[in-house]
């Protein structure tokens, strides 16, 4: 068996939402491999922040368009 073949019998394992962090990592690994740099800290700030905000569209927001309003009195 490859590590490809490995890799992809443990993701399929996996439920979607790890899948889905299985892939941003290996966006991360793409994108330090374009950089050129292993220890490239915008890369790997770039890829903290996508994972922390992964699935907050979904979300609802706590606010509403009164809540945007300015209001005078």
């Amino acid at each position: 068996m490859t590590t490809e073949q490995a890799i992809a019998e443990h993701v399929a394992a996996l439920s979607e939402d790890a899948q889905r962090e299985v892939l941003d990592f290996v966006r991360f690994l793409q994108s330090r491999k374009r950089a050129g740099d292993d220890t490239d800290e915008y890369a790997w700030s770039a890829f903290s922040l996508a994972s922390a905000m992964r699935g907050m569209e979904d979300e609802p927001s706590p606010y509403t368009i009164d809540d945007l309003k300015e209001h005078f009195t």
